[in-house]
């Protein structure tokens, strides 16, 4: 019990790791990377609000508060969270149905959302149910952003031509239409947001380090000042409104969590999906060692926090993160700074907001949407693993033709479904000493074609014993015992067991006494106390006797070989084990096996 509050206190009372780093060096570093960071959000605040169906001050506000609470609270110390790119599609795909985008409603809606999602988020981190994550694939990313990306440049279309199309969230309902409204497109807007785009492009390829998508947003609006002046109609974002930072408590009804409980829940798991992913990218690269609760913990209070100061919800980016690790962040005050200087430029730029057109905020989005496609995982996903190109297939068609949230759900499904396969199909391996190796190490038979004893079978699982995999395993058992009637002793290798339950302590039950039956015996080699002491509480120990628990497999086939038969031995001409020397027959065999084998 005291340890259990122990862990508790540590985790709800979490005292920052990284303030013991902080020197003028560092502050300079984080001072000129948050600087960098800043310039980098200001265009994405207002791109990925609109994708969100918000007004560009959430963005903002997303933008300046989120990352905060997150550094202060999370473990990764360069990681950045804020406004991105799914949790927006995710955002509008969840309310759009039901509600207004741009709507008071609509905006009171999303902003209750993010409350919700940092409970489910920072509940799960109470619960260490963060790691829940990890068994969710990749490949459900990759699937659901490639589907969002897909239909967030759709949408800017209506922008981009200046026609009027529906969501494409009804994908085949918005490709009938296509056709016919691009008779009615409108050549100014089309032009200011190729200007937009190429510029961004241009940057891009020609000048990484300059920050694109800022300066896209200036010559596409520069390009629609020029063109209103020529007496074109050229549709604006709008005014920002005034920027303020102030507390309010939104509020939960249980209408609210039914109507929305599975949404708030899909953009939770979606959150940590993004948070993590990136913040263990980053790592590989910092070596910092990363706590996947504790920045389950981060995300949850960062969201909770948004809540109240009119943030929706929010998670690690992966492009600020990048950037801001590449610009020389050494601690999370780097963020702290981005957020800072956001909030100060904004009191001077805000107004220039008004006149930038949604053509050229069209094209910027079409940029961010072709970027966040990874087409090179994509590429690698097809070339490796058709399970996992079969998960991420199904959720790319999923978030087309699907709710966006249910997208999620089903791609999740799929993950556990391939993993809870996989874990009830463990491989059983049998392995025999190798007369090539000095130690005589042991290896698989069949790939490395080595001679076994005729009395005694040694085979090794691979995987976990429980419930779901314990039919698999007794198929092997009899599929080992049809192949090789005469070798009616086993050496069965659990090492490498993680878990073991009461139907897999059954099993080796069963097969020690069908083994015995045959006038052979069943012996069990493992190292693991844990897996040693659940051996002796499902009653494994009591049939089976200490004597057939080995910790090694030198220790196993010492106790075996005096049970084999010795007129077979007498006639044996294999003699792969150092102890076949003390049986009748042929010589003993000079080399040993290695005893920590």
């Amino acid at each position: 019990m005291a340890d259990w509050l122990g862990i508790y206190l540590r985790e709800l009372f979490y005292t920052p790791d990284w303030l013991h780093r902080v020197s003028r060096q560092t502050l300079r570093a984080d001072l000129l990377a948050g600087l960098t960071g800043a310039s980098v959000v200001l265009p994405q605040g207002v791109a990925f609000a609109a994708i969100a169906g918000l007004p560009p001050e959430y963005g903002f506000y997303t933008a300046m508060v989120t990352p905060v609470v997150a550094s202060l609270s999370g473990s990764s110390w360069h990681a950045v969270s804020g406004p991105t790119t799914a949790i927006s599609a995710l955002v509008f795909g969840s309310l759009a149905g039901n509600l207004e985008p741009f709507s008071p409603e609509f905006i009171q809606t999303a902003i209750a959302l993010t409350l919700l999602v940092g409970l489910i988020q920072f509940a799960l981190g109470l619960g260490r149910l963060g790691t829940l994550v990890d068994f969710v694939s990749h490949s459900v990313m990759t699937g659901f952003v490639a589907g969002a990306a897909l239909l967030i440049a759709l949408s800017q279309l209506t922008y981009i031509l200046g026609v009027d199309l529906p969501h494409p969230s009804n994908l085949p309902e918005f490709l009938a239409r296509l056709p016919e409204r691009l008779t009615l497109l409108n050549p100014d807007n089309l032009i200011i947001a190729s200007v937009a785009l190429l510029t961004g492009l241009g940057l891009r390829h020609w000048k990484p380090s300059w920050p694109n998508y800022l300066l896209a947003l200036v010559t596409g609006t520069l390009a629609g000042l020029v063109l209103a002046r020529t007496g074109a109609g050229v549709s604006t974002i709008g005014a920002v409104g005034e920027i303020s930072l102030q507390p309010k408590m939104p509020a939960l009804s249980p209408a609210f969590l039914k109507d929305y409980g599975s949404a708030a829940l899909a953009i939770a798991l979606v959150g940590l999906l993004e948070a993590l992913s990136v913040s263990r990218a980053i790592a590989l690269r910092s070596g910092q060692p990363i706590n996947g609760n504790r920045e389950t913990l981060g995300q949850g209070a960062s969201n909770i926090a948004g809540s109240l100061f009119q943030c929706y919800p929010g998670s690690a980016s992966f492009t600020r993160s990048g950037l801001n690790y590449e610009a020389g962040a050494q601690t999370p005050l780097a963020a702290i700074f981005a957020a800072v200087f956001l909030f100060l430029i904004l009191q001077f730029v805000a107004p220039i907001f008004a006149h930038i057109p949604e053509a050229a905020m069209g094209g910027i989005i079409l940029l961010v949407a072709w970027r966040l496609v990874d087409f090179s995982e994509i590429r690698h996903i097809s070339a490796q693993s058709l399970s996992e190109s079969a998960i991420a297939f199904a959720t790319f068609l999923a978030t087309l033709f699907v709710d966006l949230e249910f997208s999620v759900y089903v791609g999740v499904f799929l993950s556990f479904l391939f993993f809870i396969r996989n874990a009830a199909r463990p491989r059983i391996a049998v392995g025999a000493p190798d007369p090539a190796s000095s130690t005589r190490m042991f290896r698989a038979v069949e790939s490395n074609e080595l001679r076994e004893c005729p009395q005694l079978v040694i085979a090794r699982i691979d995987g976990t014993l429980f419930f779901g995999s314990v039919e698999e395993v007794r198929r092997q058992f009899r599929a080992l015992e049809r192949s090789r009637p005469e070798q009616i002793h086993m050496l069965f290798i659990v090492k490498g067991v993680g878990e073991i339950d009461m139907s897999g302590a059954d099993l080796l039950i069963e097969e020690t006494r069908r083994r015995h039956r045959r006038g052979g015996s069943f012996h069990l080699m493992t190292r693991t106390p844990k897996l040693i002491r659940k051996l002796a509480r499902f009653k494994v120990m009591r049939e089976l006797t200490k004597r057939r628990i080995h910790l090694s497999k030198h220790d196993g086939i010492a106790e075996i070989v005096p049970l084999l038969d010795p007129e077979k031995c007498a006639t044996c001409t294999a003699r792969i084990f150092r102890e076949c020397a003390q049986r009748p027959g042929a010589p003993p065999v000079q080399t040993a096996i290695d005893p920590a084998a």
